[in-house]
Parts: C-alpha cells; sequence; structure tokens
C-alpha cells in the first residue's frame, strides 16, 4: 500500500513531568521507531499541531497528501484524544509545558532534525511559542500558522488599541471582542465542563458539519466531550497570563507562512495587523472557506505547506502528493499573490490575446498555470512566459476545445497528474459575422462549436471534478458584451455568447452549494488577434479581407489591452462576481440592455459601414 494510504505509526512518548503522549507518524522517517526507520531522512519532517477541541485526527487529510513526499507527525496533546492529561489540570497546560512535550515528540521521532511545523486554532498559538521562544531556536525550519494567534502578539495588538482609542481602533477591538465570546465564557467555572459533557459536546458534530461543510467523515472523535472539558486549561492557564504580560521580545527565529480563511468566524484577519514587526520572514496566503479548513480544504493547505516548505528546504524534495514535480514558492508579486499562489488554472485559448495576458496574471500571483490552445506552440510559449514570470510551474496542452474526446482526455490527465483545477478560465473562442441568411450551417457549427460546446465541454468536466473533490473553485467564461447586445451583423457569434452568458448564470445557481463561483466575463473591442481570424459570411476572399482589415484598424484605435481584461477575471475570482462588464461599451450597453431594452434593439438594427 502506498504511504499516502497507509494507516500512520503510532508511538507513545513521555514527556518531562511524566506524561504519556500519543503521536502518529505517516510516511517514512528517520525517527526511532518509525516503520522504515533510518530511511527517508532526506525528507522532510512536518509537526502538524491541533487546536482546540480537536484532536491530531484533525488533520488526517492533510497529513495523508504529504505523506507522498514527507515525513509526517502528529500527535495529541495532553489531555486530548489518546494522551494522558495532567492531574491536577490546573497548570498543566502552560505553554513552558506543551513545549516541553514538542520538544519530546520531535526528539523521539525526529533526532538531531529542524522541523517544519504548522499549527491549527491552539496548535498555532503553541506554534507562534515555539517559533518566538530560545528554548527551541534551531528545531524549527519554518511555521505555518492558520486560524490562531500568537497570544503575545495578540497582546500587543489589544494594548496598543487600547492605548490609541481612535474609532477605527475601537471598532476592531469590539470586532474581535464578539468574535472571542467564547473565551470569557471558558473561564467560567464548571459551568463549561458540564456543557461541553452534555448538550454541546453532542450537538457539536453536527454544528460543523451545517456552518462549516464538515465532512460526515467521523470527525470529530468519541472523545471530544472530555477532550473539549480538559482543554479549558489551554485557555485559563495561559490567555489571561499572556494578554496581560506579552513578551516584549517574541520575534520569530524561523520564516513563518500566514494562512487566513476568507470566513473565520474566531480570529479576524485585523489581529494580524503589523505582524511583519515580529516575523523578518512572512509569507501570507489566504483560503476560502471557514475555521475548520485542514477537514475541509486538505488539498489547498496540503499545497499552501508544501509550497512552503520546499522554499525553506534544502532538500527541495517535498511537494504536493501527486504534482508533477517539486514545487517552490515564488516571489510572487502584487495584491493577488496572497490569494492566488500556488493555486491551479487552467486557461483555454491561452496562445494568444486574452488568455495569454490570463494566463501571465495568474503566473505574476504565483499560480501554477496550465495553458490549453490548440496552436500548441502558443500555448508552450505562454507557459514558458508563465514560468518566468513567477508561476512555480506551469504547463502547455494542445487541445482544441471544440474535441470533445479531446478534451476528456485532458481532463483525465490533469486530474491524475495534478489534481483538479482550482480555477478554470474557459477563454477559447473565434470570431464570425455577416447576415443570418449569409451564415452557411458549417460556419454556425464552427463558431457553436468552439465558443458554447468548448465552454460546455470545460465546465462539464473540470466542474465535476471541482464539485467530487468537495474543495470549491471558480470557473470564469469568457463571453461578450454581445452576449446581451443583440447585431445584425454577428447573429452566430451573439447567440454563442448569450449562450455563454446563460449558462454561466445557470451554473452559478447550481454550483453556488458546492462553493464553486461561476462568472462571466464581457469584454468589447479588445485588441486581440480575434478579428484577423473572424469569418465574414457573404463574402468573397477579397471582400473578406478588407472587411476584417477595416474592423481591425477600429480595433487598434480603440486599443483596449488584453491585460486589462486579465486583471477583471482574476478579480471576479477574488470577488466571486456573477457577470462583469470590462470595457466602457460592455458596461455602457450592459446598463442599456437593463434601462431601455428598446434603445438596445434599435442598435442592433444599425448597419455597420463597410
Amino acid at each position: 500500500m502506498d504511504q499516502a494510504q497507509a494507516a500512520p505509526a503510532e508511538h507513545f512518548i513521555r514527556t518531562d513531568d511524566g506524561l504519556t503522549l500519543c503521536a502518529a507518524e505517516y510516511g517514512t522517517g528517520g525517527g526511532a521507531g518509525g516503520e522504515g526507520a533510518g530511511h527517508g531522512a532526506d525528507r522532510p519532517t512536518v509537526v502538524l499541531l491541533h487546536g482546540y477541541p480537536d484532536t491530531k485526527e484533525v488533520w488526517d487529510a492533510v497529513a495523508r497528501r504529504l505523506a507522498a513526499r514527507c515525513h509526517v507527525i502528529t500527535y495529541d496533546v495532553r489531555g486530548h484524544g489518546r494522551s494522558e492529561a495532567p492531574a491536577p489540570l490546573r497548570g498543566g497546560f502552560t505553554l513552558d509545558r506543551l513545549t516541553g512535550d514538542f520538544l519530546a515528540v520531535t526528539d523521539a521521532l525526529a533526532p538531531g532534525r529542524a522541523v517544519h511545523l504548522a499549527g491549527h486554532d491552539w496548535g498555532s498559538v503553541q506554534g507562534w511559542e515555539f517559533t518566538t521562544s530560545a528554548r527551541t531556536r534551531g528545531r524549527i525550519a519554518g511555521f505555518t500558522s492558520l486560524s490562531g494567534p500568537s497570544l503575545d502578539h495578540l497582546g500587543m495588538w489589544l494594548k496598543r488599541r487600547a492605548l490609541h482609542p481612535t474609532p477605527r481602533n475601537l471598532a476592531e477591538l469590539l470586532g474581535q471582542g464578539a468574535r472571542s465570546w467564547y473565551v470569557y465564557a471558558f473561564h467560567l467555572p464548571l459551568l463549561p465542563e458540564l456543557a461541553w459533557r452534555g448538550p454541546v459536546g453532542a450537538v457539536f458534530p453536527a454544528l460543523l458539519r451545517r456552518r462549516e461543510g464538515m465532512p460526515a467523515d467521523g470527525y470529530p472523535t468519541r472523545s471530544l466531550p472530555r477532550d473539549a472539558a480538559h482543554g479549558l486549561w489551554l485557555y485559563r492557564d495561559n490567555v489571561r497570563p499572556r494578554l496581560r504580560d506579552p513578551r516584549p521580545d517574541a520575534y520569530a527565529h524561523a520564516p513563518v507562512q500566514l494562512i487566513q480563511p476568507t470566513d473565520d468566524p474566531y480570529v479576524s484577519a485585523r489581529l494580524h495587523d503589523g505582524l511583519e514587526e515580529w516575523v523578518p520572514q512572512l509569507v501570507r496566503r489566504t483560503v476560502p472557506g471557514g475555521h475548520w479548513a485542514p477537514r475541509t480544504r486538505p488539498d489547498r493547505i496540503a499545497r499552501l505547506l508544501t509550497d512552503f516548505i520546499d522554499s525553506h528546504s534544502a532538500s527541495g524534495s517535498a511537494g504536493a502528493a501527486g504534482a508533477a514535480g517539486p514545487a517552490t514558492v515564488p516571489a510572487a508579486a502584487g495584491r493577488w499573490a496572497e490569494r492566488l499562489a500556488g493555486q491551479l488554472v487552467l486557461v483555454t485559448g491561452a496562445a494568444h490575446g486574452i488568455g495569454r495576458a490570463t494566463a501571465h496574471a495568474f503566473a505574476r500571483a504565483g499560480a501554477r498555470v496550465i495553458a490549453v490552445d490548440r496552436d500548441g506552440e502558443g500555448a508552450a510559449r505562454t507557459a514558458a512566459a508563465a514560468r518566468r514570470l513567477g508561476a512555480p510551474d506551469a504547463w502547455a496542452r494542445t487541445v482544441d476545445v471544440a474535441d470533445e474526446a479531446g478534451m476528456e482526455k485532458l481532463a483525465a490527465e490533469v486530474a491524475e497528474r495534478h489534481g483538479a483545477p482550482d480555477i478554470l478560465v474557459n477563454n477559447a473562442g473565434v470570431g464570425m459575422a455577416g447576415p443570418f441568411l449569409d451564415t452557411t450551417v458549417a460556419e454556425w457549427r464552427r463558431v457553436l462549436d468552439v465558443n458554447l460546446w468548448g465552454v460546455i465541454h470545460g465546465c462539464r468536466l473540470f466542474g465535476r471534478q471541482m464539485a467530487e473533490r468537495g474543495e470549491g473553485g471558480h470557473i470564469v467564461n469568457v463571453a461578450s458584451l454581445s452576449a446581451y447586445q443583440p447585431s445584425r451583423s454577428t447573429p452566430a457569434y451573439s447567440t454563442s455568447k448569450a449562450g455563454v452568458l446563460m449558462l454561466s448564470e445557470c451554473l452559478r445557481a447550481e454550483l453556488a452549494g458546492r462553493g464553486i463561483g461561476v462568472s462571466a466575463v464581457c469584454p468589447g473591442m479588445v485588441k486581440t488577434n480575434i478579428i484577423r481570424t473572424t469569418r465574414f459570411a457573404g463574402a468573397d476572399e477579397e471582400e473578406e479581407q478588407r472587411r476584417r482589415e477595416g474592423v481591425t484598424r477600429l480595433y487598434e484605435r480603440r486599443n483596449y489591452p488584453p491585460e486589462k481584461v486579465a486583471t477583471a477575471i482574476l478579480r471576479a475570482v477574488l470577488e466571486n462576481e456573477a457577470v462583469v462588464p470590462v470595457t466602457a461599451e460592455a458596461r455602457v450597453l450592459g446598463a442599456l440592455a437593463r434601462i431601455s431594452p428598446r434603445a438596445r434593439r434599435a442598435l442592433a438594427r444599425i448597419r455597420p459601414s463597410s
């Protein structure tokens, strides 16, 4: 059985104060007692720390994805899962004792190695302690924080805002106070324990499934009521002392990756304002979803972890399970990198124009890019440029989107080699002009096969992959202002793009419940190669060339660059916009379609100048 699927090897490790901790190893490592001990020493070691009220199993889906290329360690924090609880509980959960537990586990399973650390919730709180403590200097190669602040940094954050009570600072204090209501409740005597061992513990799993989209896969574990009751002392032993007297020297001695879920109801992104003061090497990333991202977004979290590990590992051997090769985190520039770095983006029609500009824009943000076009050489040039621009990986594939079998083969290859795309941009298209009565059946088939059926193939194949993965995603379908503005001169093209717009609206409604956004982007007159290949129905070769040159001059005078459309596409993904008119004429005609349909129909009757 592949290590990524094999059951982890469990170990029981004694701490300095005599407790027994339950730890698990995934993949081959060099630790004592592990399966294949002494092997895989070239693999980075990753220690995953769980939060409250979880156990190590919260990381299981991520750990299995990492195990193909990393030596992965998880363990139950004292008092949780199969680890012993201190007696008495009071004073047994201080960060100093938790630091000793971390050192005991790594001494046993990764002796002499600097480990990569990732923590979620209270695991992240612990990770901040380990990454800023002199006691663990040299033991941590990098730290990934997910949904849990440093108590020292939080204490400084609170003090600065309390000392400068501006309206904004007060709003931030009150906002985080509302998010953290449970912290105050956990300091009450006995009542929280009774609640967790009673009604709260009984309904909590169903609440996670309803509010967080947590899969019904046997998590949380049956020990939840007891774990939650014990874990209350994490708050009681540490929160008040550290917030009241934070360490002024809590500087990170290892690189840090901060991952912020977009919809975390407990930890505001504002808590990390000014974090660069404490972390000399900081990378910020964002993932869609709620608090329990290790369970609801395991592919995305695993990919971010391996990217970060690769960029801070001498071996450079770690990579996302199933990836084509080792990934690296680029020095991605721009405002998009925090949200898009590491995501897998597939762009059709990527050899030229809007497709090429879009692939390059995602590459600058550090995304992985698959450039697809029937022009294989053009797609290869786009992929090569994407790698130079910052894409950690970029591939080119030669496929005609109108070819159903070719698209199915592409989808199978992408799934096998890279996994489901995070973002799909259906951009490939062809132009078609001329009166309806002059347009042949073959010409109709050509424009519908590429412009509409190409989008249908992409949405059907890759949308299904996104849905089956269960981690959301985004589909962008490039339509046109012709989708909502009729014209006597472009009936075939306008019909194809109107179909794309309606398909996008229908899919948006259907896939919203699966966390998959769908956007229809509607450019106007954009300076691309599409006019140079546009067919003009009913015209002989000489007349067709004359009309093509005339329209080309018009587009060149308009001089609207495809890079601006690419920016609109990135914005549509990040803001989950439904319909995005891009150019001024697209926005004006879109407004006219809503305000005065009669005027829109009058414009459609205008005969273009020849």
